[in-house]
């Protein structure tokens, strides 16, 4: 059971508050109704539930939208679009890799792999609400799961199954997950790749690449946690790789600067090899609350073409 003060939105709060406050389930759709509760008209069509157009039915529509009257008019089946139906076909791939397991501030902050996960089912239920079919593939080393896309809302239990299963793994290779994606979109949709972008960049976007060459909208949502951003401990410490096991015992006091620039730089040649090809790139740290996330990623970033 979910317990909050009257008119508090979910997806405003601290995201480590919202994740004690009850199941991810529950959060979710709560964090999903506060959010399109504050979301303004967008010019996607998408948000609303206005009649726009007639299209041929395909499978996996709902009857509901059947045009019966066209139906006995014409002998041919045609459901009635709104506003909310975009009609995309949209493919979410999750890192689950160890260093996604981290936190740099455990209790206070989650770890990058649970604060995606929340991130993930919140977007893919609203793709889900407005008839969007939506998959999801989760990686480490190698392709861990694969969710076909499918567009009735029924089938988010079943991507959230995928979610509550989803632990951190072992090393990172987004390639081979990336290609899959080609398997599942046929025809051109949106490929949202959540990671905290500790991998092979030259090879993660020469994938993303090819995604963008084959005519998918693709968007990179960069996760990080705010003790990623600086260097910073006692007077000596030792800094350990989670998932090759390398260390390095240093003075953070003589390499915070150094530091703190080669992070910048990382985040900079992402954002710019992204824009470069057409491609959407945000970065999300773990402490930014949902609501403002999902704006990012649903909002803004879409319209990138």
């Amino acid at each position: 059971m979910v317990s909050v003060r009257p008119r508090e939105r979910l997806d405003l709060l601290d995201p480590a508050e919202v994740a004690r406050l009850g199941g991810i389930e529950v959060l979710t759709s709560g964090i999903v109704e506060g959010f399109l509760t504050g979301l303004h008209r967008s010019p996607r069509r998408g948000f609303s539930v206005e009649f726009a157009e007639h299209r041929a039915y395909q499978p996996g529509d709902e009857l509901r939208y059947v045009d019966w009257k066209i139906l006995a008019r014409n002998d041919r089946l045609y459901v009635k679009q709104f506003e909310e139906e975009t009609n995309l076909r949209a493919m979410v791939v999750l890192d689950a890799s160890k260093s996604m397991g981290w936190s740099g501030a455990p209790g206070v902050r989650l770890s990058k792999l649970e604060y995606a996960k929340r991130l993930v089912a919140a977007m893919m239920l609203v793709l889900l609400r407005q008839r969007d079919a939506t998959g999801l593939i989760t990686f480490d080393d190698a392709v861990r799961s694969v969710t076909p896309p499918r567009a009735r809302l029924g089938h988010w239990q079943q991507l959230l199954a995928v979610i509550h299963r989803t632990e951190p793994g072992t090393q990172t290779a987004a390639e081979p997950a990336l290609r899959r994606v080609m398997d599942q979109l046929r025809r051109r949709g949106l490929v949202v790749f959540v990671s905290d972008l500790l991998l092979d960049r030259e090879l993660a976007i020469k994938a993303l690449r090819f995604l963008r060459h084959r005519g998918h909208q693709v968007l990179v949502l960069h996760i990080m946690d705010l003790a990623e951003l600086v260097l910073d401990g006692p007077t000596e410490a030792r800094f350990e790789d989670p998932e090759t096991g390398q260390h390095v015992t240093l003075r953070p006091a003589d390499w915070a600067g150094l530091y703190a620039q080669t992070v910048e730089n990382a985040i900079l040649d992402w954002r710019l090899a992204c824009r470069r090809h057409g491609m959407a790139y945000e970065r999300v740290t773990t402490d930014t609350p949902f609501g403002l996330a999902l704006r990012q990623a649903l909002v803004r970033s879409t319209h990138v073409t």
